[in-house]
């Protein structure tokens, strides 16, 4: 990803939270986390976050969806002791379409990003509206996406170990690697 891009998904995020009443401080805005997972199609499938606490018991989080953004499908697996990151979603603004493993919803609110189709098998369709939430258990296939004017979910969890996210789609780089602007 461009230093250029990375800066503006940066912008367009902090300007998405602040519109949903949520600020920020300076340095908060600077370290929004761009996660485009190499697939160079962020727009389709990213995700843009800010960490406010993670440690050795919890973590909070608010992830940012631009409209009809995908986070792909991953789990958070077992490491060590600790039986894999357990985590609560609440919609603050917009509408996400969150999929878990379960039964099949008849027809899916979402589409598969065109490419990924093989890497999405889980259909069990939760719609979060503003004030709603749900919790992914340990080791839950899961993937999400917004609706069309896009969605803020604020994020409670056990210690979050991103890096240990096993994708579905073996293409993806968890780690963002950001290139400078030619």
């Amino acid at each position: 990803m461009k230093r250029s891009e990375f800066g503006k998904a940066q912008e367009r995020a902090a300007a998405m939270l602040k519109s949903s009443g949520i600020a920020l401080t300076k340095e908060e805005q600077e370290h929004i986390e761009v996660a485009g997972f190499g697939l160079g199609e962020l727009d389709i499938q990213g995700l843009e976050l800010i960490t406010y606490v993670n440690n050795d018991r919890y973590c909070a989080k608010e992830l940012v969806l631009f409209p009809r953004q995908t986070c792909p499908e991953h789990i958070h697996p077992p490491v060590g002791d600790d039986p894999g990151k357990m985590e609560t979603f609440r919609c603050r603004s917009g509408k996400v379409f969150l999929y878990v493993e379960g039964a099949v919803a008849a027809n899916i609110q979402s589409t598969i990003p065109p490419g990924s189709e093989p890497y999405y098998t889980v259909f069990h369709e939760i719609e979060l509206l503003p004030g709603e939430q749900y919790t992914i258990a340990p080791g839950t296939k899961h993937w999400f996406q917004s609706g069309d004017l896009g969605a803020i979910v604020s994020e409670f969890s056990s210690t979050s170990r991103d890096e240990y996210d096993i994708f579905t789609d073996p293409r993806i780089e968890r780690i963002p690697i950001v290139t400078e602007d030619e």
